[in-house]
C-alpha cells in the first residue's frame, strides 16, 4: 500500500501522475461553492484520521475540506488529548486507527515516529510535517508553479534562508524533476548532507551558495520560510545569524525581472521577507496555499486507489 511520507520515496512519473490529476480535480470544481462534493466525488465514505502534534491552519483546513469534497470524512486528534500523549506505544495506536479509519495524516514532531507509525498501520499514512520534510507543501509549490509556467522543467528555483524541512522537500524533488535548484543559507543552518548527497546522486541540478545574491541571480523563483520555526528554542540567535538572508526587493531585483515567490506561510513580516515582496505583484504565496487542497486531493487518492 503507498505510504505518501517523503517525496524521495516517488518516482518521476508518479510526482507527474499526482500534479496532473491535481490540476485537473481544480479545473473540474470551477463554480462550485467549497463545500459542495467534487462532481464525480473518488472516495465516498472514505474516512480521513488526522493527528497533529503541532498547531496548524493550511494542513488542517485543506486536508478536512480535502477529504470531504472527495466524498469522504474527517476525525481531527490532537496528539495531547489521545493516549498517545499519554504514553500508549505508536505501534498500538496505528493498529488501532488502522481498523477505524481508511488513511492517516500525521502532522508530527519526529519524522521518526511518522515513519514507525507507517510500519505499524494497515492503511496508508500521510506526512503532513515533521523536522525532516514537507512533502505535502512541495507538491503544492510545485503545482503552483506549473500553473504560472506552464511547465518545470528548465525553471530555476533559489531557496535563501534556513535549509529546513521545507528546503529538504525542495532538494528531494530536484532529484525527480528537471529543475535547478540553488540554495544559501549561513554556515551551521545548511541543509543536511545526507539530502544533498542524495539527490545529487540522482542527478539533481542543486549549487549552494553562501550569497543570497549569487543564488538569486537570473531566478525564475525565489523561495523563503521561517527563520524561527515551531519547537525552535534559539529565536534570538537564529534571528539575527539569519537577518542577512531575508528576502527584499533589492534581492529580488537579483532574479529576473519576471520572478515570483513562494513562501508556505505563516511568514513573518520583516524577518524572513518584507511585506513588500510577500504581498506585491510577483507573489504567489496565496495561489500556493489555495493549492494546498488541490494537491493533498490528489495524494489522498494516489494512496487509496492506486
Amino acid at each position: 500500500m503507498p505510504h505518501f511520507l517523503d517525496i524521495a520515496d516517488l518516482s518521476p512519473d508518479e510526482m507527474k501522475t499526482i500534479l496532473a490529476d491535481a490540476h485537473a480535480m481544480k479545473a473540474a470544481r470551477t463554480g462550485l461553492p467549497k463545500g459542495a462534493p467534487d462532481p464525480d466525488p473518488a472516495l465516498p465514505g472514505r474516512a480521513l484520521a488526522m493527528i497533529f502534534e503541532k498547531s496548524s491552519t493550511r494542513t488542517r483546513v485543506s486536508f478536512d475540506m480535502a477529504i470531504r469534497q472527495l466524498g469522504g470524512s474527517s476525525l481531527i486528534l490532537n496528539a495531547a488529548d489521545m493516549q498517545l500523549g499519554r504514553g500508549e506505544n505508536i505501534a498500538d495506536t496505528a493498529q488501532v486507527l488502522s481498523r477505524y479509519v481508511d488513511a492517516v495524516m500525521i502532522r508530527a514532531n519526529a519524522h521518526q515516529d511518522v515513519v514507525e507509525f507507517s510500519e505499524q498501520a494497515g492503511i496508508p499514512v500521510i506526512n503532513g510535517l515533521t523536522d525532516r520534510s514537507h512533502p505535502c507543501q512541495i507538491m503544492a509549490d510545485l503545482m503552483t508553479l506549473e500553473e504560472h509556467y506552464g511547465k518545470l522543467e528548465g525553471l530555476k528555483l533559489a531557496w535563501v534562508g534556513d535549509g529546513n524541512n521545507v528546503a529538504a522537500s525542495f532538494i528531494q524533488a530536484a532529484a525527480k524533476l528537471d529543475f535547478e535548484l540553488h540554495l544559501s543559507c549561513p554556515k551551521d543552518y545548511g541543509p543536511r548532507e545526507d539530502d544533498l548527497i542524495a539527490a545529487s546522486l540522482c542527478g539533481a541540478r542543486l549549487a549552494l551558495m553562501g550569497d543570497p545574491k549569487a543564488a538569486v541571480q537570473g531566478a525564475d523563483v525565489v523561495i523563503a520560510d521561517t527563520f524561527v520555526s515551531m519547537g525552535d528554542a534559539d529565536a534570538t540567535k537564529r534571528l539575527a545569524d539569519l537577518a542577512p538572508y531575508q528576502v527584499n526587493t533589492a534581492l529580488m531585483k537579483e532574479a529576473n525581472p519576471k520572478a515570483v515567490f513562494l513562501h508556505c506561510l505563516p511568514a513573518h513580516r520583516g524577518e524572513e521577507v518584507t511585506a513588500a515582496v510577500i504581498d506585491g505583484a510577483g507573489s504567489l504565496v496565496m495561489e500556493e496555499a489555495e493549492n494546498r487542497l488541490h494537491a493533498q486531493k490528489a495524494i489522498l487518492k494516489w494512496c487509496l486507489l492506486s
